[in-house]
């Protein structure tokens, strides 16, 4: 998640653990940050279990570190994935995560207007695999199609969002992953730089014309899978 600074009163927990490292603000600059968060930006693409640190004992592991705030990082629990693995390390689909996220930003931020400016599906770049196999990414679809129900449902409830950007337009260079991973709704062909479409950007053309700005919230299952 993204988002401005806030002049919130910071966690004691976090005060607890972090004491003197943390900034101290002056009144001037308490004053110039009292106004709201035009709003707030989230990049989410999966969830993780959290196991807390300080008063239980944790094995090294992502998170545990003092300034990462003392918390075991898993995608597991007695060995078993909170959803289902794919092609990305990090990445499990479990899409109620996105309803519990917006959610506790709308809570906890006052319902600041959101934007959800990441969500998509990774896809590992096969050598062996055929451009058809590419194209038909119904794992792409499936993905999109539960994360934005779950979306819809947080909206349902009460949560401001103003838009949300797929990850994305074309496959990329995915940082420390390189051209190993592909997000892409259209597929690239790295050598010609040619653009194909994908399954995936069918799907999502004919989700945002059955969903135009005006209608209703999505109803649940929105869109059959074809």
């Amino acid at each position: 998640m993204t988002c401005g600074v806030k002049a919130l009163p910071s966690p004691a927990e976090m005060h607890e653990i972090l004491g003197s490292i943390l900034p101290v603000f002056s009144k001037y600059d308490l004053e110039k940050l009292k106004n709201r968060l035009d709003f707030i930006g989230i990049n989410h693409y999966t969830s993780f279990y959290i196991k807390d640190c300080i008063f239980s004992a944790c094995e090294p592991g992502p998170g545990v570190s003092k300034t990462e705030g003392y918390i075991l990082r898993t995608a597991f629990k007695d060995g078993v994935p909170i959803g289902e693995p794919t092609a990305v390390d990090w990445l499990y689909v479990y899409p109620q995560g996105m309803d519990k996220l917006v959610t506790y930003v709308k809570d906890r931020y006052r319902n600041t207007p959101m934007f959800i400016t990441e969500n998509g599906f990774g896809e590992s770049n096969n050598p062996n695999s055929t451009i058809e196999v590419f194209l038909n990414d119904v794992k792409r679809v499936e993905y999109m199609n539960a994360y934005l129900d779950s979306l819809a449902t947080a909206m349902r409830k009460g949560a401001d969002v103003r838009a949300y950007f797929v990850w994305s337009l074309l496959d990329n260079f995915e940082w420390i992953s390189g051209y190993t991973i592909r997000f892409g709704l259209h597929y690239v062909d790295y050598a010609t730089l040619k653009r194909t479409p994908k399954l995936s950007a069918s799907w999502y053309k004919q989700f945002i014309s059955n969903h135009k700005a005006g209608n209703t919230l999505l109803p649940k299952n929105n869109q059959e899978i074809k």
